[in-house]
């Protein structure tokens, strides 16, 4: 019998995903989606069955045989579809797209494993996991944490081992979730919605946890699987910790901490279940290998993690809505702050609800104080931080209460110059300013992370007057230790190790024992903080002017979700003192407003303008080559050639907005089209350009 089998090593440079498919024969029936193990080339690679097929007339080549099968169940085949359609929708080899269904290491033999039941008191995150604990022999278990949660947010559970308890045992024991009467409502009007995509449009503080709940517990109670996307898993401990408590046995996550054997042994465990399961992971566990899967929830909807920007490309989003009309079941996207793009077609097919009304009574509008940068008598005590922020942050260490201080760049100072000559340190690699981090007193490129030491003298001129400007998390951190000395400062972003983590610390945070709580957007996302009486957000308009049509967009969404983190009802007051030198722009009074409606039409109406998302398809295609003359004759070339297509917009050839890189210099053009067609077949036509490269769907052309 022959067989089309996808393999997972990319052999031929295609955008036809028919190209991807190789043929090979076996004595052993096979269905489609088996795992087997296929000779490409001398060497022996995973592939996956597509369909039986007749054998070629007069082959020109040597049909090989399959080596042997795994011994799994076959992949659903609701992912078997999806490697298709991402190929063709994206324009991506068949090959790339089918490894994101399968772990890495997935032909290694691991360690046995056991059942083990395990007492942690320092796992504030995952609660009754499923988990790979390393063992120090570097054998593995796995093994299932039980960490009880707060009694007082939480309803009591009988934590025993994985599939101690019957399922029938389990449904029965199932405790109601309270919903109040907004949260009823936008559920009975999410059912009523035709589409199979809707977006639950909720408020900050407006109870979408609660709604998502009853979701999979009635899919659950059908024996069917659900998958929750979220756009970093270690920022949300309070969504597994409260799914844990109403499903105490079921709930899987996937993570990037995870180590190999791990994700290889959960994918397993995912596959070869026979009851349904909550996974709850980052953007990949879309790929979960699920088979009843009956409900996909993405949390956060609007954060740009659920876009992979490494080859192979997609939107979360999309391939999500792509399995739901697939399969005929129901993807619900939540957010406070949703795309455009979204809200749009959500608009254009009925198919949003709104959650207006905070879930507790108690919740309201915080003081929000707008402060003027360019005032200097707004600034005598420190540059940094306003006076009237200072005094309330002083209140807050009488009362034991938390202030939290955003600003969303890292580092100490994203600014090195000479004042004498006027030299800057650069990466050697991007050409672009290096950043001091002052901690270990070294430059690094937030681009490509190359670091060096700070120069004593200037190496161009020799004079020591080198300075540096501006300011990030590192600097504002250290500004704060000198002004409260006594208080307990933590600081949050990416240049933090696992041990001072949002998930090491958790537990702290949520307790109060952290009085000042400093860090960019990994703060702003989905975080419930109940001793938190202040925001502060120092410079709310750093990211209002860059050169990019989502640039007001994501200004926007991390405002309104910063200035959320307050007012949620766990206090009587709270306060956000927000600083700018653009105290005027739309998206700052909008923000403040909470008014996403102004917002959308306002940004909407740009789009319009501008021939963006959604009236227009846009694709960026780029040519790096070692040199600025190689790259600009490439990209005049490319352009001539599209010139010749019809239907479509084009931009000047213009140099990207990193346009140094270690691989050389990069140029780019812009297109868009009313039809996603038009726009691939503009690109399938120059497809002949060597070193070409392209995104279809950029979420941002910077």
């Amino acid at each position: 019998m022959y067989y089309q089998v996808i393999p997972t090593k990319i052999f031929r440079q295609t955008t036809d995903p028919s190209d991807g498919l190789l043929t090979y024969k076996s004595n052993t029936p096979l269905t489609s989606g088996q795992i087997v193990l296929i000779p490409l080339g001398k060497s022996s690679i995973p592939g996956i069955i597509y369909q039986s097929t007749i054998p070629p007339k007069n082959p020109t080549f040597e049909i090989k045989e399959i080596q042997s099968t795994l011994n799994l169940p076959p992949l659903p085949k609701h992912l078997l579809k999806s490697v298709f359609w991402l190929s063709q929708y994206y324009l991506s080899p068949l090959p790339a797209v089918a490894n994101l269904l399968l772990p890495k290491g997935l032909t290694k033999t691991r360690r046995k494993t056991t059942v083990t039941q395990e007492s942690t008191t320092n796992q504030p995150l995952f609660v009754n996991r499923l988990s790979i604990i390393d063992q120090p022999s570097s054998t593995n278990q796995l093994s299932i944490i039980n960490q009880p949660s707060s009694t007082n947010q939480f309803p009591s559970v009988n934590h025993a081992p994985f599939d101690n308890q019957s399922l029938s045992t389990r449904l029965n024991s199932f405790q109601p979730i309270p919903l109040n009467r907004a949260q009823q409502m936008a559920l009975e009007n999410l059912k009523k919605i035709k589409p199979h995509t809707k977006l639950l449009h909720g408020i900050t503080g407006s109870g979408k946890t609660n709604l998502y709940l009853t979701l999979v517990m009635e899919q659950f109670q059908k024996s069917r699987s659900s998958i929750i996307l979220v756009p970093e898993i270690s920022l949300t401990s309070q969504l597994v910790q409260e799914f844990q408590c109403y499903f105490p046995h079921s709930v899987i996550t996937i993570h990037s901490k995870q180590t190999e054997a791990s994700r290889h042994l959960t994918w397993q465990k995912i596959l070869t279940s026979q009851e349904p399961l909550i996974i709850i992971g980052a953007r990949s566990a879309i790929f979960s290998p699920v088979q009843n899967l009956g409900l996909i929830i993405i949390d956060e909807a609007h954060d740009p993690a659920f876009y992979q920007e490494n080859p192979p490309r997609y939107s979360a989003l999309r391939l999500a809505s792509f399995i739901v009309n697939t399969k005929n079941i129901d993807c619900v996207y939540g957010t406070a702050t949703p795309l455009i793009e979204d809200f749009y077609l959500a608009e254009k097919n009925h198919a949003y609800v709104s959650l207006t009304q905070k879930a507790k009574d108690t919740a309201f509008t915080p003081k929000i104080e707008l402060i003027d940068l360019k005032n200097s008598q707004n600034f005598i005590k420190n540059r940094y931080f306003s006076d009237s922020l200072i005094k309330n942050i002083v209140q807050n260490l009488e009362k034991h209460q938390q202030t939290l201080i955003f600003h969303n760049r890292r580092g100490s100072a994203p600014l090195t110059i000479c004042t004498h000559c006027g030299w800057q340190a650069l990466c050697p690699n991007c050409l672009l300013p290096l950043t001091l981090h002052s901690d270990n007193f070294q430059l690094v490129c937030h681009t490509c992370g190359h670091t060096e030491s700070v120069p004593k003298t200037c190496p161009v001129c020799s004079h020591p007057d080198i300075i540096h400007k501006g300011f990030g998390t590192k600097l504002l951190e250290t500004e704060l230790k000198k002004l409260f000395k006594t208080a307990k400062i933590a600081r949050f972003d990416a240049d933090n190790t696992v041990d001072n983590s949002i998930n090491q610390l958790y537990q702290q945070i949520k307790d109060g024992e952290i009085d000042i709580l400093v860090g960019t957007q990994l703060l702003t996302k989905g975080l419930d903080l109940p001793k938190l009486a202040t925001v502060g957000i120092v410079q709310a308009d750093s990211g209002l002017s860059l050169p990019d049509y989502a640039s007001e967009e994501r200004s926007f969404h991390l405002l309104t979700q910063v200035i959320g983190r307050v007012g949620r009802g766990h206090l009587q007051d709270a306060s956000v003192f927000i600083q700018t030198y653009q105290p005027e722009h739309p998206i700052i009074h909008f923000s403040i407003q909470n008014n996403y409606i102004s917002a959308y039409q306002y940004l909407l109406n740009k789009r319009k303008q501008g021939h963006f998302p959604p009236y227009f398809y846009i694709a960026k295609l780029y040519i790096t080559q070692k040199t600025e003359q190689t790259t600009i004759k490439k990209i005049r070339e490319l352009y001539s050639l599209l010139r010749a297509q019809k239907n479509i917009f084009l931009s000047a050839p213009t140099p990207a907005f990193h346009e140094f890189s270690s691989s050389g210099y990069t140029w780019q053009i812009i297109i868009k089209a009313t039809s996603r067609k038009n726009l691939i077949s503009a690109i399938q036509s120059v497809k002949t350009i060597s070193n070409l490269r392209y995104i279809l769907d950029p979420p941002s052309l910077l």
